[in-house]
């Protein structure tokens, strides 16, 4: 059984077909799908889905960074006013973007530092969006660690420095499609990080795994990422679902 811990299949990309998605998801063995918020115009849409079937989606809540601007404070406001209402597995995703846009940079931080204050007060994980922004991550992570915080950093794609400094932190390491991806360099570094550190993840409707490139992505596909990662740790896919299964047991306490 596999658990796909960042998938956005509440999205529109899956309005069409999400009950079908869903059933090809369940029929690969995907028993549980994590959903990660983006802003306030996506809470409605992922707690619908959640709803629809409470024992196979398990929502997160947070602003994504990209989703951060002048109004960050009314978005982080509405965030607040659903923590009082709902119960959440963790606070997601959140973190820091400068690949896009670095225009709200200093927002970011804040708005990261704000919603890690969240979890450490929920005593809830965390699932950091890092892009061109390690070392700014890093740095907020290690002035607000304490001895409750955890998280992943999702769709990890660092080196083998990168990854050594998140295991330090306590935290998992979130491998997807692009690990399949024949240029990446990431096969590479997943070969040498242990089993217990590491989560399954899709980020659907982005980045499908090869032989699926370049189409929609969904929860099913992560059957081919457990057998990449399968195939670089010389073990079994069925060991990599039972580890990953267990690791993100643990860290969004289902």
């Amino acid at each position: 059984m596999f658990v796909d811990t960042h998938s956005h299949i509440y999205s529109e990309e899956f309005s069409s077909d999400r009950n079908e998605v869903i059933a090809r998801a369940i029929k690969a063995g995907v028993n549980k799908i994590i959903l990660p918020n983006i802003d306030s115009s996506t809470i409605k849409p992922m707690l619908d889905l959640t709803d629809s079937d409470p024992q196979l989606f398990i929502p997160l809540l947070g602003l994504h960074p990209t989703s951060v601007k002048e109004d960050f404070r009314q978005e982080l406001e509405i965030m607040e006013y659903w923590f009082g209402k709902r119960k959440f597995a963790g606070i997601g995703e959140i973190g820091i973007d400068l690949y896009w846009d670095k225009t709200f940079i200093n927002e970011q931080i804040e708005t990261f530092r704000i919603q890690i204050g969240w979890a450490k007060r929920g005593r809830i994980p965390i699932v950091i969006h890092v892009r061109d922004s390690f070392y700014e991550v890093i740095e907020v992570l290690q002035q607000e660690k304490n001895e409750s915080l955890t998280g992943v950093f999702h769709s990890f794609t660092g080196t083998a420095e990168h990854a050594a400094q998140v295991i330090d932190l306590g935290f998992k390491i979130g491998i997807g499609g692009i690990v399949t991806f024949k240029n990446s360099g990431l096969d590479s570094i997943v070969q040498h990080i242990d089993l217990q550190n590491i989560l399954l993840e899709t980020d659907s409707p982005w980045l499908a795994p090869v032989p699926h490139r370049g189409r929609r992505n969904e929860s099913a596909f992560i059957t081919a990422v457990a057998a990449k990662i399968a195939s670089l740790h010389e073990t079994s896919i069925e060991e990599v679902a039972r580890i990953t299964t267990q690791n993100a047991q643990q860290l969004f306490g289902f």
